[in-house]
């Protein structure tokens, strides 16, 4: 179940075609089904980065059980990356933040992950 929050100053041309390709890109890189995935794209003229409105993103991932030290490093740079290619954001403008609530604690089919995978 990752759910990924993508906010960012730079517009794409073609928001679905660019939210279908990010998301592929995250179940791929998150080793998830990309039928668990989750993406929002959120244009936003107003973020700052470093007291400038050049390109920048934020991102929080949300994703149970694959979310720790060794591999944060691995998606930090694969989605910083992405963003370069896709966005033309360098790495050292945005932040990503990585969040695992636990399977308890996220709610899925009226029930908790919890329940539904012990």
């Amino acid at each position: 179940m990752p759910a990924l929050d993508l906010k960012t100053n730079v517009a794409v041309a073609d928001v679905k075609a660019f939210s279908l390709e990010f998301s592929k890109f995250a179940a791929e890189t998150l080793r998830k089904p990309e039928a668990y995935i989750s993406v929002n794209y959120t244009y936003s003229e107003h973020l700052t980065f470093n007291g400038t409105f050049e390109p920048a993103i934020l991102l929080h991932i949300t994703s149970l059980d694959n979310i720790n030290p060794k591999v944060n490093e691995e998606y930090s740079k694969a989605f910083f990356a992405f963003f370069k290619e896709k966005l033309g954001v360098p790495d050292n403008r945005g932040y990503i933040t990585f969040y695992d609530p636990g399977r308890v604690n996220l709610g899925y089919k009226s029930t908790t992950f919890g329940v539904l995978f012990g």
